[in-house]
């Protein structure tokens, strides 16, 4: 079953963080099996407590497995670092029946 990770993330440089983070995440994405279907910024919050103006990432995944691979390679915990003091983020991640 699909797997789909969710990301708010509030960024305080857009521009050092897609330069840096972004280019390194999506080319660890793409390497681990994983595909964007959403990169936007500036969330409307209608409810709770995070995420007003935060950029949004939601990446499809073949399986949580490949997910979570992704997640805790030594690649990736790499590329994390290069957020730090950009981004504050949330994560999630769920498996669902595939969009569409």
């Amino acid at each position: 079953m699909p797997a789909y990770m969710v990301v708010t993330a509030r960024i305080a440089d857009r521009d050092a963080f897609i330069a840096g983070y972004g280019a390194a995440a999506a080319a660890l994405v793409e390497r681990f099996g994983g595909r964007y279907l959403l990169r936007a910024p500036d969330a409307l919050l209608l409810e709770g407590g995070f995420g007003d103006g935060a950029s949004m990432v939601i990446s499809e995944w073949p399986d949580k497995a490949a997910a979570l691979a992704f997640w805790n390679s030594p690649e990736y915990q790499e590329a994390k670092k290069l957020r730090e003091g950009f981004a504050e983020c949330q994560v999630l991640l769920i498996e669902a029946p595939a969009l569409g």
